[in-house]
């Protein structure tokens, strides 16, 4: 009765009771959390897995716009898969073999690079790796879609659902009119040939690409218009022609400098005829006389 006491009363006694408590507490809580951090993880890959890859990538459903990433980790080297994933426009820009079969064998379409980090890549390759115990639940067909409303869609004739940009504010398709359309996005002419039916109608659906990503942020196309632009981007694919905006840009600003030249040497011919400055005519209305013309 007398020896625990002293024992807590002693300095060292205290840091020896203190120590063995924060150890226990360590331990206990390594055994409670032991078993969460890969479920956790491959939870969190799942997310980014839905909302980064599933636009061109199945896990056993087939080739989307990319491979099928069903056993990609026993296809591919762990630490190559995952700087791929990070950063793949610096490993098809570097000419990687592997990175360039794969784009040879997917019409050129290039991965983008969508800004993950290394927790985040981790976290997309854990669930990967357990992806054979995890159900994705497959996607309801789309409705018919039509070639004039698709069209109307893209121009901006018809507004989207949701209040989304229109995709001429970035993109241009061949004869869709005198301009084309935007170029800070590529051409579309040539899409559906280049994705394919279901991998247009996944990237439409789910736009992962990181220009558009928050563009259209809880503004998701429904079935219907997504249906509409596969029927226009199908038919636009038969006989377009690709690059028909560059042109069009040209003519743009071929016509904006003329327009411009043309205001200047106006404004040029008639200022020259003025007499007297605008500060001479305001005294005059006024009744003050210039000095310089009295």
């Amino acid at each position: 009765m007398k020896i625990r006491p002293k024992i807590w009363n002693s300095f060292g006694g205290r840091s020896f009771v203190i120590l063995l408590l924060c150890v226990f507490f360590l331990l206990l809580g390594g055994c409670q959390t032991s078993a969460e951090p890969a479920s956790q993880a491959s939870g969190a890959g799942q997310d980014l897995f839905e909302s980064n890859c599933m636009s061109c990538h199945t896990i056993g459903a087939g080739a989307l716009v990319g491979p099928d990433l069903e056993g990609v980790l026993e296809r591919r080297d762990r630490e190559w898969l995952a700087e791929f994933i990070r950063v793949p426009d610096q490993i098809i820009l570097s000419g990687d073999p592997i990175a360039m079969e794969m784009l040879a064998e997917f019409n050129n379409v290039e991965m983008p690079n969508l800004g993950l980090s290394e927790s985040d890549v981790e976290a997309l390759l854990v669930f990967l790796e357990s992806s054979g115990d995890i159900e994705l639940v497959a996607e309801a067909p789309l409705p018919p879609g039509d070639i004039y409303r698709g069209e109307a869609i893209f121009a901006g004739g018809n507004a989207l659902e949701k209040g989304g940009t229109p995709c001429i504010a970035c993109h241009s398709v061949d004869n869709i009119g005198f301009l084309s359309g935007g170029v800070l996005g590529p051409d579309l002419t040539k899409v559906y040939t280049r994705y394919g039916e279901a991998g247009l109608a996944a990237a439409i659906k789910n736009i992962a690409f990181p220009t558009m990503r928050d563009v259209y942020v809880e503004k998701d196309l429904s079935d219907q218009e997504v249906a509409d632009l596969l029927a226009y981007f199908a038919d636009v694919d038969t006989g377009g022609k690709e690059d028909t905006a560059s042109g069009a840009s040209t003519i743009f600003w071929g016509v904006g400098l003329l327009g411009a030249a043309a205001l200047f040497g106006f404004m040029l011919l008639f200022w020259s005829q003025q007499k007297e400055s605008l500060s001479d005519r305001l005294r005059k209305d006024a009744g003050i006389t210039s000095r310089r013309h009295s």
